[in-house]
């Protein structure tokens, strides 16, 4: 796989805060811990190559506050720097199912650029890292790790319903069960924190 070194791909993201500072970076940055735990945990996943990917999957907001256009934003990016493998996650991690329509809050991009993103996801077959930062990007707030169900509750809140909504969950809770098997146990036991995150139960005072 074609991957910048775990420092280049920090360096990038910090470069990116700079451009477009937001609560996306803290998100990120959870999205690769998951992702390295988890792949940890699963034969033939490489923890490092899954961090990468974690941490550059939102790339695309370097470009400033938008919508989905931010995933094609992250594939130019990442591409034109001689990135494919981790320029195909900007393009396949919002994408659950396979319908470039389906993201949540419309479209905020060129009709050519969602027809790039439609052919794109009809000429591939998702890989096991494509399905890990899928599951991995439904598990972090910017806070820190969650339950699923918080995580799609919030994006909802955020964007709107629309009439891709149940099946891209239901396709969310299929990856877990992929991923709770393959790891041998529930994902969240590797995840720190998800019941007082989740939750949002602090410690006591002393």
């Amino acid at each position: 796989m074609r991957l910048p070194s775990r420092d280049i791909a920090n360096a990038l993201l910090d470069e990116a805060e700079q451009l477009n500072p937001g609560p996306w970076v803290t998100h990120s940055r959870y999205v690769a811990q998951a992702a390295e735990a988890i792949a940890g945990r699963c034969p033939g996943l490489d923890a490092e190559s899954a961090y990468i990917f974690g941490l550059l999957h939102d790339i695309g907001r370097r470009v400033g506050v938008t919508g989905m256009r931010h995933v094609i934003d992250g594939y130019q990016f990442l591409d034109l720097h001689g990135y494919p493998d981790a320029a195909r996650i900007c393009l396949t991690h919002s994408y659950p199912i396979k319908i470039a329509a389906s993201g949540f809050g419309g479209w905020d991009g060129a009709a050519d650029e969602l027809q790039f993103v439609q052919e794109f996801l009809d000429q591939i077959e998702y890989s096991p890292y494509d399905r890990l930062i899928q599951l991995c990007d439904s598990l972090a707030l910017p806070t820190g790790f969650c339950l699923m169900e918080k995580r799609l509750v919030d994006v909802v809140m955020r964007y709107g319903f629309n009439e891709y909504a149940i099946p891209k969950w239901r396709a969310y809770f299929e990856i877990k069960s992929e991923f709770d098997q393959a790891s041998g146990s529930s994902i969240y036991r590797l995840l720190p924190g998800v019941v007082e995150n989740t939750f949002e139960i602090k410690p006591f005072d002393a």
